[in-house]
């Protein structure tokens, strides 16, 4: 199937797939006569692949192992699982992050009068 065919099929924008096939993440599987890439079912999921792991905010460079692991029939699933842990150590590093900015900027929300002095420890804060 041609480009557009593989990026409705994949979920992804015309743009990504050929990005990720110019990168070497997810090749097309051939090129037609005249010259369009072209992809097959298995291009497709990886490209779907690609995408789900995207999703979970894996690295171009994570995806290509992801993708190395997924088409490796001698896997380990000890390999996959260190992957995954390390992306979830780093979304949850980034979740407490999240939370403290919330917590210190729900304080000075409610610190604030919101009338009309000048006065604010929001503006207080970020000078």
């Amino acid at each position: 199937m041609n480009i557009s065919k593989a990026s409705v099929a994949a979920g992804l924008p015309v743009k990504t797939v050929r990005y990720y096939a110019d990168i070497g993440l997810v090749e097309a599987a051939g090129r037609s006569e005249t010259g369009y890439r072209t992809y097959d079912e298995a291009a497709i999921r990886k490209l779907v692949f690609v995408r789900r792991a995207r999703e979970f905010g894996f690295s171009i460079d994570e995806c290509r192992e992801l993708l190395g692991l997924y088409s490796d029939r001698n896997r380990t699933s000890a390999d996959v699982k260190k992957l995954a842990s390390h992306r979830l150590d780093e979304i949850e590093r980034k979740q407490a992050e999240l939370q403290s900015l919330h917590d210190e900027l729900s304080h000075l929300v409610r610190s604030c009068a919101g009338d009309d002095r000048p006065d604010c420890p929001i503006m207080d804060y970020l000078s």
